[in-house]
């Protein structure tokens, strides 16, 4: 969801996990950590056919050390969203 309109991103899976990204991005600056400290990722698929997709994007957003990332296909997600991610990451 993006933080500012409350609308869901939609149509486009692409965007739809950068949104994801920014927004657990946004949650870690605001406890004083960033992504590049995250240990564990946590991705809910509605559709695993995206995996390839989401790893596109992901890539962009994580260097070559890559926290442990755990990915699960689930028949339904809050709102009927596509990609739901959820992360743990040290404060420095």
């Amino acid at each position: 969801m993006d933080p500012v309109t409350k609308e869901v991103v939609r149509g486009d899976f692409a965007a739809a996990v950068r949104q994801c990204i920014s927004n657990v991005e946004r949650v870690l600056k605001a406890a004083g950590s960033d992504l590049e400290h995250c240990v564990k990722v946590v991705v809910f698929l509605q559709d695993m056919d995206n995996f390839a997709r989401l790893n596109a994007v992901y890539n962009e957003y994580f260097g070559a050390d890559k926290p442990a990332r755990t990915c699960v296909q689930v028949a339904r997600l809050p709102l009927d969203v596509d990609v739901e991610i959820e992360a743990i990451a040290i404060v420095p």
